[in-house]
């Protein structure tokens, strides 16, 4: 954990301070690779197999999602260069990442990443490449998606649930192996 800190914390620190405009981009963008990266790096070293396939398919759909309606919507760049702003898949790719780590792993893992993604939009609003609300559509995107395919991810491996009905309740306990 602390290392994820310090790694995101460096990120932020160098990012900080552009001696330019790009530099701000091209530390949005290099950030928001990152960031799935690693939350893949935290998942195989806690060597939580699932947990790396619920990333892919996070990352796949929100990507593919937000690649889609960027082709669909034609929404003008603040620069005027063309009309697929809408939503941001640079922000897209590093929501992925953020979102599957609060997803999974709770708030300790997903705030930090969090605070590095929100960087990234930043840094494509700074960039004058996207509206604040195209990073905010694809920030919700990858929430979405995370809350589906990412449950919650448990050292023991022991999960619970509680089922009611009109006639009773039935609580399941199972352990998956």
């Amino acid at each position: 954990m602390k290392r994820l800190c310090s790694c995101l914390a460096a990120a932020l620190l160098l990012a900080a301070f552009p001696a330019r405009a790009d530099t701000t981009e091209t530390a949005g963008t290099a950030v928001a690779i990152a960031l799935p990266l690693t939350a893949a790096g935290i998942a195989i070293s806690k060597r939580d197999w699932n947990g790396v396939v619920d990333l892919g398919l996070t990352t796949i759909a929100t990507v593919g999602t937000a690649y889609a309606l960027k082709h669909l919507v034609k929404e003008k760049r603040p620069d005027g260069s063309d009309f697929q702003s809408f939503p941001s898949d640079t922000q897209a790719l590093a929501s992925s990442g953020s979102a599957f780590l609060w997803a999974r792993y709770g708030w300790q893992y997903g705030l930090p990443a969090f605070a590095a993604s929100a960087f990234v939009g930043y840094s494509r609003v700074e960039a004058k490449k996207h509206h604040w609300y195209d990073t905010a559509a694809s920030s919700a995107i990858a929430i979405g998606y995370a809350a589906f395919f990412t449950p919650r991810f448990s050292k023991y491996r022991i999960y619970s649930s509680l089922d009611t009905s009109p006639d009773g309740a039935m609580l399941r306990l199972s352990y998956a192996y």
